[in-house]
């Protein structure tokens, strides 16, 4: 019985992610950063004033600081998808995929301006006073109740693109092969990972919040010295490295069949799974900032594909790719990652660095990811039921501990695609509005 649902999410995400979705995203991301007059790029030095505080405003209202919101969506994305999903795009489509991730992390740092924006300008608040944000309240507010089944689409396509699958089944893997455990073990770390989890996000977005505001900084220089590290000690291969990325960006010999097209479809995927621009969750987040200034947060979100994919999953790319064990193994995700570490670094090192950062980076990627469910069921039903989602959260982390590799990718890619449509297609149809608000709010700051 399982095997007939593993084949057919196989194959749905197969069919979804094709031409047309690509077309979507990509084409809708280049619409934004023409049509923003590459407003990611100009202004990203008033981005970083307003992440470091310098227009924070405690009075307005929000749940989180434009960093802790930030955090939180970072938390998010820069998690297993940057360790473990860069591992899988050079696996599934070989070094020209990181090309096409680093294409759609420049596309996206456009549409999270917009979508984020809109997030702000379009939320809602529920009986208690609590702001509640998300493409479903840009679609209902925004363009009206006559397109809430578009809105209801993507609620339910949220309530399975946000669990846990795809981090829970890597953070577990990556136990079991650190410790040599057989994978009997998983069943235990699985109930280990929701009793952590369970801690933080019982606790609601503020606590959420806190919690990734101190793990986020403290997780990205880890990896980032760690990588350096690695990629010191391989100098003389990176510029080949480099050198490969962007000629089999085009040739696709390495990619399955040698087709151009699925290595860029496999760049692409990988990309939304590590930024998530144009999915939809990073709004959620975004949506709750401290702030009267819608620009001012769809200026700081921009910041996030810049820092998750353009930065990280580079790091771990050419991590990767400079060990050449990519070449020589048939380790796939988190598995192949950890052997490029110990391939470099001493006496179990790699071991004990890639867990660390490992364990950091999922349970914040579990934490956040909870908040984007809640809202999906709050919006589906009322936002007071919302928090009932967690139970089935922290139940997921469990089944998926245990699941394979392929069926947590396949399900959450296929969750992602049918987000995306409503995401995308509703930030088109706003643009003007944000084009508007961004005119006032730059001609206001004069920056």
């Amino acid at each position: 019985m399982f095997k007939i649902v593993e084949d057919f999410i196989a194959g749905f995400s197969s069919w979804v992610w094709d031409w047309p979705l690509l077309v979507l995203l990509i084409g809708g991301g280049v619409f934004f950063l023409i049509y923003s007059r590459f407003t990611p790029f100009f202004y990203f030095k008033h981005a970083i004033n307003v992440l470091r505080g310098k227009y924070d405003n405690e009075h307005a209202p929000g749940e989180l600081s434009h960093f802790q919101a930030l955090s939180s969506a970072i938390a998010a994305t820069v998690g297993m998808g940057n360790i473990s999903g860069v591992a899988v795009a050079i696996v599934a489509g070989g070094p020209g995929a990181v090309f096409w991730m680093w294409i759609s992390a420049l596309i996206g740092m456009a549409t999270k301006f917009y979508t984020c924006s809109l997030a702000v300008m379009y939320r809602s608040e529920d009986e208690g006073g609590s702001l509640l944000s998300g493409p479903m309240y840009v679609i209902t507010k925004g363009l009206g109740t006559q397109w809430k089944p578009l809105a209801v689409l993507f609620a339910l396509a949220g309530l399975v693109g946000t669990l846990p699958a795809f981090t829970a089944n890597q953070l577990t893997q990556t136990l079991v092969d650190v410790l040599d455990w057989n994978d009997d073990y998983k069943w235990y770390i699985g109930i280990v990972l929701a009793g952590f989890a369970s801690l933080v996000i019982m606790g609601g977005i503020k606590r959420i919040g806190v919690v990734a505001s101190r793990l986020v900084p403290f997780m990205v220089v880890l990896y980032f010295i760690t990588v350096i590290t690695i990629l010191v000690l391989q100098i003389e291969k990176i510029p080949d490295m480099f050198m490969l990325i962007f000629s089999d960006a085009f040739s696709g010999k390495a990619a399955a069949g040698g087709a151009l097209g699925y290595l860029i479809k496999t760049g692409v995927k990988r990309a939304a799974f590590s930024n998530e621009a144009g999915i939809g969750t990073a709004p959620m987040m975004h949506g709750t900032a401290k702030t009267n200034e819608p620009i001012r947060e769809g200026l700081v979100a921009m910041i996030g594909p810049a820092i998750d994919t353009l930065l990280v999953c580079t790091l771990t790319a050419l991590a990767i790719l400079s060990t050449g064990v990519w070449q020589n193994s048939n380790d796939n995700g988190i598995s192949l990652t950890l052997e490029a570490f110990n391939s470099v670094l001493p006496y179990g090192l790699g071991d004990i660095v890639v867990v660390v950062m490992v364990l950091v980076f999922g349970l914040s990627t579990l934490f956040s990811y909870s908040h984007y469910g809640t809202t999906c069921l709050g919006f589906l039903t009322k936002p007071k039921y919302g928090k009932y989602y967690n139970y089935l959260y922290i139940v997921s982390i469990i089944i998926a501990a245990v699941v394979k590799i392929e069926f947590a990718i396949n399900l959450i890619d296929s969750a992602f695609a049918i987000m995306a449509i409503p995401t995308v297609v509703s930030g088109l149809l706003l643009a003007p509005r944000v084009n508007a608000r961004a005119k006032m709010y730059f001609e206001k700051y004069k920056v």
